[in-house]
């Protein structure tokens, strides 16, 4: 990456993190990982990589599931779907709610 697409990809990951810590108004834990191309050094042109979150908190801050390495990357199991849980970060402010009113 270039460094304007450093800065940017740092700002989107702080963005999600922030998200996270918002949703139940703690510090969120979770496991990460980047899928990156083949660096065998070929050409794969139609490959890029992406970053999966792996968190533990699924309904509030006190009932955890930590996920299992099959679950990781084979069929984790869920109590809503991955749509339902895209909405309602969405739905959350990206200021960090240890930084708003009544904090």
């Amino acid at each position: 990456m270039r460094g304007e697409e450093k800065r940017d990809f740092a700002g989107m990951i702080k963005m999600v993190t922030t998200k996270y810590d918002n949703l139940f108004g703690t510090s969120f834990p979770y496991s990460s990982g980047i899928h990156q191309r083949p660096t065998d050094g070929e050409e794969h042109a139609g490959w890029h990589f992406h970053m999966s979150f792996y968190p533990p908190l699924l309904r509030s801050a006190t009932v955890k599931k930590f996920m299992v390495g099959y679950e990781m990357f084979a069929s984790p199991q869920r109590d809503i779907t991955a749509e339902q849980a895209a909405r309602t970060l969405a739905q959350l402010p990206t200021e960090h709610y240890s930084k708003m009113d009544g904090h």
